[in-house]
């Protein structure tokens, strides 16, 4: 499981962002920093996902 949520982070940040903590604010702001940028985006969720 922990593989695919990595594939989804990498392809759809706010989508791996989502399959681990749900739909909150982790999962909107991610979601808007992938709209302002896709690298934001990336970096923030392989942080909430990998690093806390």
């Amino acid at each position: 499981m922990a593989i695919l949520i990595l594939i989804a982070t990498i392809l759809l940040p706010p989508l791996g962002v989502a399959a681990k903590h749900g739909l909150g604010k982790t999962t909107l702001l991610n979601l808007v920093l992938t709209v302002l940028g896709f690298v934001p985006g990336l970096i923030h969720g392989l942080y909430v996902n990998y690093a806390r």
